[in-house]
């Protein structure tokens, strides 16, 4: 798939709130805990940070990140929504990752 297939299948997977309205709402992290599972519990292999609430969660993420880069961690960065493009959620180091990158990654052929 072409980064253009890839995004097009992505949010034709998703339930998206702006799209379905409240059913897509899920008050528990039940889907969540469901995906985790079936992924064999990624985030059990990396030291994350999960930003949450109801404010100023994209500022704070971003100071995080930037303040882990300058100490010289990797970071990779997602964040959403996106303005013009899906790649503004996904940042390794600050970059923006490519079409190519994520044309095999998020949902890939």
């Amino acid at each position: 798939m072409n980064y253009s297939e890839t995004t097009n299948w992505l949010f034709s997977q998703l339930p998206l709130y702006q799209n379905v309205g409240k059913s897509a709402y899920k008050a528990d992290l039940s889907q969540t805990l469901k995906l985790a599972k079936h992924l064999n519990h990624p985030e059990h292999k990396f030291k994350s940070i999960h930003v949450g609430g109801t404010n100023g969660k994209g500022s704070t993420a971003h100071m995080l990140a930037s303040v882990l880069q300058e100490a010289g961690y990797k970071v990779g960065l997602y964040t959403s929504p996106h303005l013009k493009d899906y790649r503004e959620r996904i940042r390794i180091n600050g970059e923006m990752i490519s079409e190519t990158f994520c044309g095999g990654f998020c949902g890939g052929s």
